[in-house]
């Protein structure tokens, strides 16, 4: 079992922040394009290895994000369209995610057997995750969709405080 925890750096142009251990130890690293369309993020061990490249797909009605990771795996992830609770769909890996109504929790599955939980801390000024990934195979996709579901979660916050322009 491996824990990580993700706090994104309040001033951060583009979106660049570490990833650290249970221990504090910087684990990943993240770099989001800033102006760059469609925007991508990249997850880079602390040794400068690429893990994961993150793009967001452009000219769609709900974000939809294609994740690469460095193992050659494809796939991508969606948000979907739900009123009460938040949904996610991952295609191409037989995963599952379940969100709170508060999109603050969230479990992940494979074949109904939970491989993660993430859940985000209340009354931060700045999105603070906390995450368990109990099988360790797991922890580069894992950490792949965090940052992609945060990204989402982003997106709709903006359009929400903005009166939904």
């Amino acid at each position: 079992m491996k824990s990580f925890q993700i706090k994104q750096k309040m001033w951060s142009l583009g979106g660049k922040f570490t990833i650290t251990d249970e221990l504090g130890i910087p684990t990943y690293q993240v770099e989001g394009s800033l102006f760059k369309i469609p925007k991508t993020f990249i997850i880079s061990d602390m040794q400068g290895k690429q893990i994961s490249r993150i793009q967001r797909k452009t000219w769609t009605f709900l974000p939809k994000f294609y994740v690469n990771l460095h193992d050659g795996s494809t796939f991508f992830l969606k948000r979907d369209l739900s009123f009460f609770k938040p949904h996610y769909t991952i295609k191409d890996l037989g995963m599952e995610i379940q969100g709170d109504f508060w999109d603050m929790n969230f479990r992940l599955f494979q074949n109904g057997q939970e491989v993660a939980s993430i859940s985000q801390e209340w009354l931060r000024l700045t999105s603070t995750y906390n995450i368990e990934v109990y099988d360790d195979q797991y922890a580069d996709l894992v950490i792949s969709l965090v940052i992609a579901i945060d990204y989402v979660k982003a997106i709709e916050n903006s359009s929400a405080a903005n009166g939904g322009s």
